[in-house]
């Protein structure tokens, strides 16, 4: 992500424009027509990018070059080894594993799993105690045994 900050003027102007689907002061999202639409258009170097993004109305001044230039190469990327152009930045947040898992893994993340659930069901429990009145101190709550 960009250190560069938007102004409130340059959201409020850029959040007006067509191919602009959400923006902050740290990011913009452009809607998928407009991604389709630079790739295309800079496919053989047929345009630059702030080409595009100034036919568009989106002044690349505001945008910067490094952020737009990096959007360009990320969306023909992704195009030629998808086939499609997608947002990830929630369905890929965070390592994925490249690998499967050995018996030995799956069994200790279903174990751990398994405390977790444990853990939220006794804190479930002793809030509902809580709730009823049942248990009015904090400190008899870690006293307390099932």
């Amino acid at each position: 992500m960009s250190k560069i900050l938007f102004t409130d003027a340059q959201v409020k102007k850029l959040s007006k424009n067509k191919w602009i689907k959400n923006i902050t002061n740290k990011v913009i999202t452009y809607t998928d027509e407009f991604k389709y639409k630079l790739v295309k258009e800079c496919e053989n170097y047929k345009k630059f990018p702030q080409d595009v993004f100034r036919e568009c109305g989106i002044d690349p001044e505001i945008v910067g070059e490094r952020r737009y230039n990096n959007a360009a190469k990320r969306w023909r990327k992704q195009l030629k080894n998808t086939g499609e152009i997608v947002d990830t930045r929630t369905t890929k947040s965070g390592n994925t594993l490249k690998r499967e898992l050995s018996d030995k893994e799956k069994l200790e993340r279903a174990e751990a799993k398994i405390k977790l659930l444990e853990a939220e069901n006794e804190l479930l429990k002793k809030n509902e105690l809580i709730e009823m009145g049942i248990l009015t101190d904090i400190k008899s709550i870690s006293n307390l045994k099932q």
